[in-house]
């Protein structure tokens, strides 16, 4: 399959732990499958009306905290028609879980199928106006497709076939930064991606001795809704890391210098 690797919506500039890095833009990383069925967008980032009005969909305690670029070129259905496909053609969207950031450009999407697991809708329709969950971003009813129970196993991890979809993406669930969230895999015909969302944030917390962004871990740690279980999923993450970097790309949502690699 196709993939292309879009940074939809740039944030908070940030350095790195060690050099020969540059500064850079924390990101907002998507993919953008191209199947025999249409397009699938995994993650949506931030939208036009995220661009446009961040105040009223974005929640203005997030936008001081986030420092968001705003730039509509970056919004996913910008990039797509940019990429000369027709947004139309995005049939399917799934999300790891709905923090502003990763559902923000569902509106722009509307006839899109959205996949996401059962426990993440509850939490975020439960709490939603607070600066996690903003009901803006589906008010305009989407085709929700959820799902309560694993159906299979993927390299040690559970895992869920998607209605509609190959089986070459999967849904992998990993707990502990939200109610539901999960990672996403995709078979690109040579080896596995594997998108983990927020299961972390920095390269550097998959090495053997793990080491945390200073400022990104504020963030990680002030988010987390079960403590052991992000650790847990961590703990799973340098494991896979280590013992299948020929068969799996592993990246998360937020880390401009993954991004970087696999955009280039």
């Amino acid at each position: 399959m196709k993939i292309h690797h879009l940074n939809c919506g740039s944030v908070r500039q940030i350095d790195p732990t060690y050099e020969g890095l540059p500064s850079a833009h924390a990101v907002n990383h998507c993919l953008l499958v191209h199947t025999d069925s249409g397009l699938v967008l995994v993650e949506t980032g931030l939208g036009l009306d995220d661009v446009r009005t961040p105040d009223d969909t974005l929640g203005a305690a997030w936008v001081e905290m986030a420092q968001p670029v705003l730039d509509e070129q970056e919004t996913a259905i910008r990039q797509i028609e940019r990429l000369g496909y027709d947004p139309a053609d995005v049939r399917d969207v799934i999300v790891t879980h709905l923090d502003v950031d990763h559902c923000g450009g569902l509106p722009d999407f509307p006839h899109a199928r959205v996949h996401v697991l059962a426990a993440e809708l509850r939490a975020a329709i439960a709490e939603a106006p607070s600066r996690r969950y903003r009901p803006a971003h589906w008010a305009h009813g989407p085709q929700w497709r959820t799902y309560e129970s694993t159906d299979g196993e993927w390299f040690g991890f559970p895992s869920i076939r998607l209605d509609g979809l190959p089986e070459n993406i999967k849904l992998v669930p990993m707990a502990g930064h939200t109610a539901g969230h999960t990672g996403v895999a995709v078979h690109d015909g040579s080896r596995w991606l594997l998108h983990c969302g927020d299961a972390y944030y920095y390269h550097r917390e998959l090495d053997e001795n793990p080491e945390p962004h200073p400022i990104l871990d504020i963030v990680q740690t002030g988010s987390e809704v079960d403590h052991d279980q992000r650790v847990s999923t961590q703990d799973r993450l340098r494991a896979l890391a280590r013992d299948h970097a020929s068969e799996v790309t592993i990246f998360s949502a937020h880390d401009p210098w993954e991004f970087g690699r696999l955009a280039s």
